[in-house]
């Protein structure tokens, strides 16, 4: 019988570099990933093959030589910068002695130490089983076998099956709790579009920088380190701009290549933030030498999660690490903000992504001249609480003189209030 081997801290890692450029790793972030997950990287094993072994993923010969590094370095565990299947995994068990763990085991062990939350831990432990539920005959080769002893002999479940039936218990367990939660934000949600509160959602690359911007903007205090998946329970604040009003601010996880579908299914709830925004702030590590790779990676998440039509503000975030950049707007054809350029660790330029929200969010406004009666002082109190008043004069004969400016919804809102309480058009006090 082979046991399984407790997961560890000092670590043999193996990067395969493929031909064709979609199946290809970066092997500094997997020294990123592996450093956040809190384990000690002893070696590198290199390798370059044009397609995965079906036993081993590698070739035997380096299969052997990740072995004898093991052995070599002390190392009790062997991570892979690609996913691997249960068959794979379970023969390099078998051959390295110590516990093997793929990209996607990785990325799942540092969701499970960085979730917070109560959804936030739910959609990790999803995630989790079902990545497990498929590898359970790994390095299990006991659970294969019936239930034995007195009163349990005979035909019946075996262990295997057991492990299977509870772990689809827990999911649908699971996924029933993610329902309410779902329910619950989409309820928020709608609350805000019904009041059309515009929602203004941060995605980007892992550690682009998008909570330290989002600390800077909002004074959140929400955790932000130089870390992979330093963030994975989002985050909403209220913001305040000048000719839009309140503004709703959310902070989500943030993207990696080859995202394993499984946490994408997950962070469902999380995700629809994004799904749902009326822009988003596409942070961009300026320093990083693939940001326009990472920039392809979230566009292929976002298009996952059907958020790819959302209208996008590029946040060229780091530009103290450039030190020919300094802080600006881009504008396209029409004017419009296309790319803004700070440091949200230093703060320079920070203030320009407010500039650049209003310029964006900014609805159609309406200048007027109004002559209001006494009879309708209510009508006088309505203006003044969408804060849209900018002068008024009392005239002889009684009437106040008002110039107001507000937005193109909020004046047809005002103009069906007062058409249902008077009967009047709003339009009549129109000069």
């Amino acid at each position: 019988m082979f046991d399984r081997f407790e997961s560890g801290e000092q670590a043999v890692l193996v990067h395969v570099d493929f031909h064709a450029e979609i199946d290809r790793e970066d092997l500094s972030e997997l020294k990123l990933l592996v450093s956040s997950a809190g384990v000690t990287t002893l070696g590198v094993v290199t390798a370059s093959r044009s397609t995965p072994s079906s036993r081993y993923f590698v070739g035997s010969g380096k299969a052997e030589e990740i072995a004898e590094q093991v052995k070599l370095l002390g190392a009790n565990v062997v991570i892979f910068n690609h996913s691997l299947s249960p068959t794979q995994e379970r023969n390099l068990e078998k051959l390295c002695q110590c516990r093997v763990v793929d990209r996607t085991g990785l990325i799942l062990d540092i969701f499970a130490q960085r979730a917070r939350t109560h959804e936030g831990k739910l959609q990790v432990e999803l995630a989790q089983l079902k990545h497990i539920s498929t590898r359970l005959v790994r390095g299990w080769t006991h659970l294969e076998r019936q239930k034995g002893g007195i009163g349990l002999r005979g035909p019946g479940e075996t262990q295997l099956e057991t492990d299977r039936r509870l772990i689809r218990g827990r999911i649908k367990n699971i996924l029933g709790r993610l329902e309410k939660v779902q329910k619950q934000r989409e309820q928020g949600r709608r609350a805000r579009q019904r009041a059309e509160i515009p929602t203004v959602s941060l995605v980007g690359y892992t550690n682009a920088g998008k909570s330290t911007l989002f600390n800077r903007i909002t004074e959140a205090g929400v955790y932000a380190a130089d870390q992979l998946f330093a963030t994975l329970d989002p985050t909403l604040r209220k913001l305040e701009l000048a000719d839009v009003g309140t503004v709703i601010l959310a902070d989500t996880v943030g993207f990696i290549r080859h995202l394993p579908h499984d946490l994408v299914a997950a962070f469902k709830a999380t995700l629809q933030e994004t799904q749902e925004a009326d822009l988003l702030l596409h942070v961009m590590d300026i320093n990083d030498d693939r940001q326009q790779d990472n920039m392809l990676q979230v566009q292929d998440v976002l298009t996952e999660i059907g958020a790819d039509e959302v209208p996008q503000l590029i946040i060229c975030n780091k530009i103290d690490q450039v030190p020919e950049l300094s802080p600006r707007i881009d504008y396209d054809e029409q004017g419009k903000p296309m790319r803004v350029w700070l440091s949200a660790q230093t703060g320079a330029g920070v203030e320009l992504v407010q500039q650049a929200l209003v310029q964006r969010l900014r609805p159609q406004m309406v200048n007027l001249s109004l002559r209001i009666p006494p009879s309708m002082g209510k009508l006088r109190g309505k203006l003044y609480a969408l804060n849209s008043v900018t002068a008024e004069q009392p005239s002889d004969d009684g009437q106040m003189a008002m110039q107001v400016r507000m937005s193109q919804v909020d004046w047809q809102r005002l103009c069906k209030q007062v058409s249902d309480e008077y009967g009047d058009s709003l339009q009549a006090f129109v000069e």
